[in-house]
């Protein structure tokens, strides 16, 4: 259909009958010149009927199964045969007319009766919409470089043959040229093709943006690639050589002594490096990638010293006491020699089998420890703080993928040992947050720990192979209950309980002392420490398992001989009467027998992640309905063990001699200390000793400390951490340690000079508890 536009002329209000001509596709606005290809019968029969009366039709657009309401009253101006030998008539849009009631002509097709509608008479309104139709209009033809749609503006001069013009033109908008034509009022339709011309100039000024920002980084690429092919010929006609990324990776690819598969890996990326183009940010992880496998220190690794003596005197040269644990270490090192010698082959897996996990107290030296392991061995040490790592991909890497990914923890170490064979320390394994959304690196652990699946260590980033079998790793905790039981299981727990006053003061004599004087910048006789006073440092200044805050309170005092040696000069002895000037107030006091010189009151044992220490009791008693109140942030184990104990109180009164009116009050047990959380199967008994002790009116022993479960018969279970509690006890000056009668033989691990200087009750029941707790 071939459409050109005309003014459009004026309608009359008569009614008229027309035949209907269905245009095939399209729309005829008014004012257009169209030729009209007759190739149906209907079509030329109405277009003879139109040409027999007035020379007048009406074209109505094909809409699919709806019924037009508005069509455009045409004039057939001639009919005639197109040079291709079909018949055409030329029909010229003359107005909108209204479609009313149908006739139906069998010979001459659809006649309907037709109602003219003229353009309303322009007003201030309409005339504004009409000029910036046509600004809008001319910006669309000067965005899209369009000829059509000056020609158009030329050629009318109506607001309505306007706004029929620039519908006709619109491309592809059948729809919105219906809804053009159906708006018989005219202010109405030329804000509707106003917003349609709007959105088509937003649509083309948003294009040409996009087109010229897309053509503007082509050139830039090409510019670019052109320019580096050129400084490539030109370095090759100086001699330079080919100094291609590649080139150097796979130098260092023919000098590395890389396992058949991670060669074969690394070959792929270099190829993926050559094909990709310079300026894709691929060629950015790539490098990374292969910088990280290159990294490695593939091939290289240290003998191990199999020399058990040696070994063994560079423990007792590090560390002092602790011959238990000294003893397994050397255990293990001599299964390693011999597994070397012999060539034995590994059961269920590649590795030794054995990761010793090294559990005590802050202090007593378990990172040090780890060093001296790998100083036994002659292995390389690196360390891997565990503490607070929340995320799986700490420990096995982030997925390529991911912008700034990097390899986890473990590959990381063993880059920066510089060995494929070091001395792992996983310090602090026990305080590994839970695993949420980002993963479980507990979990992640399993695969790291375990000798059978270690030797195909896949990290997240590297996606290769490594071979973790002959690392050493070794894993440092204060607590192992918070150790998830899967990790715990691929582990050998060896504890460190802590120190006795003795060993403190050898280690502090031959280790901390001399390394204070040494950061200090003090020399050995500018200070003399007697024996006496570091006893008192001790005693009176630090109460732990370990020797952290000696060493601490040692360094504040040699602080203070430098002020003094750099004022005067002059040798400057120390003795326990000058501890109060130096180090200020005594901070540790001997409270058991003040604590306990009351009734109510009793003294009881626990193991805390600082290790033993000593925890007192207290109950008390007031007028009330009959019920218990607990404090001091217990944990469910122990309120259940303050039930249980007042339970056995009043099912037992008569044998303990408690009369009704006592067990009548209300019962009031605290734990002082109550910012500090508590929790553990081990104060039963000194609860019920709290209680009968205030029931009773009878105070309970100073000397005497005691730890143990309770059930409701009245028997004492047995409790874990013995040497550690009995080394609390001894510390705070204790000296009869009630114990159940099941840890008897612990009492075998506590050093023999404590327990020289100790008492200890085996109790089966909590009868021979209060038979030797209370006076």
């Amino acid at each position: 259909m071939i459409v050109d536009m005309l003014p459009c002329m004026d309608n009359t209000s008569t009614i008229l009958t027309l035949p209907v001509v269905s245009l095939p596709s399209g729309i005829v606005f008014p004012g257009a010149i169209v030729t009209l290809a007759l190739d149906t019968d209907e079509a030329r029969s109405a277009v003879e009927s139109g040409s027999r009366a007035d020379g007048q039709v009406l074209l109505v657009p094909n809409l699919d199964g709806r019924h037009a309401t508005v069509g455009t009253i045409a004039k057939v101006e001639n009919v005639g045969e197109l040079p291709n030998g079909q018949h055409a008539a030329i029909l010229r849009g003359l107005g909108r007319g209204r479609i009313g009631a149908g006739v139906v002509n069998e010979r001459s097709g659809l006649f309907v009766q037709v109602e003219p509608v003229a353009d309303a008479m322009a007003s201030v309104r309409i005339d504004g919409m009409a000029r910036e139709l046509r600004i809008v209009v001319q910006e669309i033809a000067s965005a899209r470089n369009s000829r059509r749609l000056p020609e158009i503006l030329r050629t009318v001069s109506t607001p309505g043959a306007m706004a029929d013009a620039v519908a006709g033109w619109a491309e592809g908008a059948e729809d919105f040229k219906v809804t053009v034509l159906e708006t018989v009022e005219l202010g109405a339709r030329l804000d509707l093709v106003l917003t349609w011309a709007k959105q088509l100039l937003a649509e083309t000024k948003v294009n040409e943006q996009i087109r010229q920002e897309v053509n503007q980084g082509v050139e830039k690429n090409q510019r670019e690639f052109l320019l580096r092919q050129q400084l490539t010929a030109i370095r090759k006609e100086l001699g330079e050589g080919d100094d291609s990324p590649s080139t150097d990776y796979r130098a260092k690819l023919a000098d590395t002594p890389l396992p058949e598969k991670v060669r074969a890996a690394v070959e792929t990326e270099i190829e993926r490096l050559e094909r990709t183009n310079g300026q894709s940010p691929e060629v950015g992880w790539i490098r990374s990638w292969l910088d990280r496998v290159f990294a490695l220190p593939w091939g290289k690794t240290t003998a191990d010293n199999h020399d058990i003596a040696n070994a063994r005197e560079v423990l007792d040269a590090d560390h002092y006491g602790l011959d238990d644990v000294k003893d397994r270490i050397v255990e293990y090192l001599a299964v390693r020699k011999l597994r070397s010698e012999r060539d034995t082959p590994s059961s269920g897996g590649r590795g030794d089998g054995a990761v010793i996990t090294l559990v005590g107290p802050p202090g007593v030296g378990k990172t040090s420890l780890g060093e001296s392991v790998a100083r036994a061995m002659g292995r390389e040490f690196v360390r891997v703080s565990l503490g607070g790592v929340r995320d799986e991909a700490e420990i096995r890497g982030h997925r390529r993928t991911y912008v700034g990914s990097q390899p986890g923890r473990i590959v990381r170490a063993i880059t920066e040992s510089g060995s494929m064979n070091p001395v792992v320390l996983l310090d602090e394994v026990d305080k590994l947050a839970a695993g949420g959304w980002s993963g479980d690196p507990t979990a992640a652990l399993l695969e790291v720990l375990d000798p059978a699946q270690n030797h195909t260590f896949r990290d997240h980033y590297m996606e290769i192979e490594l071979d973790l079998s002959d690392v050493v790793f070794i894993a440092t905790a204060n607590v192992a209950d918070t150790i998830p039981g899967p990790l715990l299981d691929r582990m050998e727990m060896v504890r460190l309980d802590g120190y006795t006053e003795d060993e403190k003061v050898f280690i502090a004599r031959n280790h901390l002392l001399p390394r204070q004087i040494e950061r200090n910048g003090l020399r050995p006789d500018e200070v003399t420490i007697s024996d006496d006073t570091m006893r008192s440092v001790i005693s009176g200044f630090t109460r732990e398992a370990g020797v952290r805050s000696l060493e601490r309170e040692l360094g504040k005092l040699l602080r203070k001989v430098a002020a003094k040696v750099g004022t005067d000069a002059t040798i400057t002895p120390v003795m326990v009467n000058d501890l109060k000037p130096y180090l200020g107030k005594v901070k540790v006091h001997n409270e058991v027998a003040e604590r306990t010189s009351v009734p109510g009151v009793a003294t009881g044992l626990a193991v805390t992640g600082a290790g033993g220490d000593v925890l007192f009791v207290e109950v008390s008693a007031f007028e009330g309905e009959g019920a218990l109140i607990l404090t001091g942030q217990l944990g469910d184990v122990m309120k259940e063990s303050a039930q249980i104990a007042l339970s056995y109180v009043k099912a037992h009164k008569s044998a303990l001699k408690v009369s009704d009116e006592a067990l009548a009050k209300r019962v009031h047990v605290h734990f002082p200390a109550g910012a500090i959380p508590k929790d553990g199967p081990s104060a039963g008994i000194t609860m019920t000793t709290a209680l009968v002790s205030l029931l009773t009116d009878r105070t309970v022993r100073p000397d005497v400390g005691m730890t143990g479960e309770i059930t409701l018969q009245g028997n004492v279970l047995p409790i874990g951490g013995v040497k550690q509690k009995v080394l609390a006890a001894h510390r705070a000056g204790l000296t009869h340690v009630i114990l159940p009668k099941r840890n008897e033989d612990d009492i075998d691990e506590v050093p023999q000079r404590v327990r020289d200087a100790m008492t200890f009750t085996f109790a089966s029941t909590i009868d021979e508890v209060l038979a030797v707790a209370l006076v």
